[in-house]
């Protein structure tokens, strides 16, 4: 059997298409990794700088090698005159009856400030920007492929959050705002859009070792704490993250909507 046929057999009967809102580091792209295995067609939105795309398009063109389809934009997920033309481009790619199956929510977009202290402090504009970045952008998304009829039915949304959904931690302030909204609108969409055959979840990652994370000030205390914590003894992996998205993309997952899973081996018992 030649690269090819494996590479044809692997992906055959493909599940559908996936979207990854923030897929070029960490969580989204361990779970881009993850659906290409599994033969979902990637369709993927990140926002990087041009000095960081030749390892991010690496990243990237390490999965084609694999035989996974990989579409790849580098543009803000939260243009609205923007989100017009890529949802175009997706209809080229997927052709007019394809659907997205799987939509996963990973942009880490915001403002890491004290409330008191020396230096810039959180403003109100700090707070809308992450609001809008880290949860207001999953319904706007959310809402967009339904008007345009672009979700498949029994389509699965995913949205990362962390521990800063209920813990106070030194500058997380936006985020854990944001973190609380998103699980919010999550409980909602998913009760309000169960007749249509959406399911919509959260994942509590543990702390995991990412480039999002590094930015926090105090990261080190951050993973030294978690190690220490956690009872199965060592830091979440963005693959922990992207196995547990795997499962909720399966059958046997279509009854669990509405809710936040844990993922961190046991660190949010300690």
């Amino acid at each position: 059997m030649t690269d090819l046929d494996r590479n044809n057999s692997k992906h055959a009967g493909s599940p559908g298409w996936a979207l990854i809102l923030g897929g070029s580091h960490g969580l989204g792209l361990a779970t881009a990794k993850k659906l290409a295995s599994a033969g979902y067609g990637l369709l993927v939105l990140h926002r990087d700088r041009k000095a960081d795309l030749p390892a991010i398009e690496k990243e990237f063109a390490s999965i084609r090698s694999e035989g996974g389809k990989c579409h790849t934009f580098n543009a803000d997920a939260l243009n609205k005159e923007m989100r017009e033309e890529i949802l175009s481009r997706f209809t080229e790619i997927m052709g007019d009856e394809g659907r997205i199956k799987v939509v996963v929510h990973s942009i880490a977009k915001g403002n890491l400030k004290p409330m008191t202290g020396e230096g810039p402090l959180l403003d109100h504009q700090d707070l809308i920007l992450t609001l809008e970045a880290m949860a207001i952008s999953l319904y706007d998304w959310i809402r967009l492929l339904l008007d345009k009829e672009m979700m498949a039915q029994d389509c699965r949304v995913i949205a990362f959050t962390s521990e800063g959904n209920s813990r106070a931690i030194p500058n997380y302030a936006a985020i854990s705002s944001a973190k609380a909204a998103l699980e919010a609108l999550c409980r909602n969409m998913a009760a309000e859009l169960a007749p249509q055959g959406v399911r919509v979840n959260c994942i509590q990652a543990g702390v995991t070792d990412t480039r999002s994370l590094r930015m926090i000030p105090g990261s080190e205390e951050l993973l030294r704490t978690a190690r220490s914590r956690n009872p199965s003894g060592r830091l979440t992996l963005p693959e922990d993250v992207a196995n547990a998205v795997y499962l909720l993309t399966l059958d046997e997952a279509k009854w669990i909507t509405g809710t936040t899973i844990k993922v961190d081996g046991g660190e949010s018992l300690r």
